[in-house]
C-alpha cells in the first residue's frame, strides 16, 4: 500500500468512528459524552475533534469531573 492509500483509509476510519460516537453517545449531554469518551481511552484533543469543541472545553471538563469525584470522597 502507498501512502495515498494509507491517507484514504485513515480518513476513512475517522468517519467511522465519528459515526460510531454520535450514534453511541446521541441522547447524552456533552459532559457525559466526554467522560465516557475519556473512560474508553480517547485523548482530550481526540474527544474534542470527535465532538466538534475544544481541547480546552474537554480539559476543564473532565478536570471539573476529577475534582468532583475528589470532593465526594473526602
Amino acid at each position: 500500500m502507498d501512502d495515498s492509500q494509507n491517507k484514504i483509509i485513515i480518513k476513512e476510519l475517522q468517519h467511522i468512528t465519528k459515526l460510531l460516537v454520535f450514534l453511541l453517545t446521541k441522547e447524552m449531554k456533552q459532559v457525559n459524552k466526554i467522560d465516557a469518551l475519556s473512560k474508553a481511552g480517547f485523548q482530550p484533543k481526540e474527544i474534542a475533534d470527535l465532538l466538534g469543541t475544544t481541547g480546552n472545553t474537554v480539559n476543564v471538563t473532565l478536570s471539573k469531573k476529577r475534582n468532583k469525584g475528589t470532593n465526594n470522597d473526602e
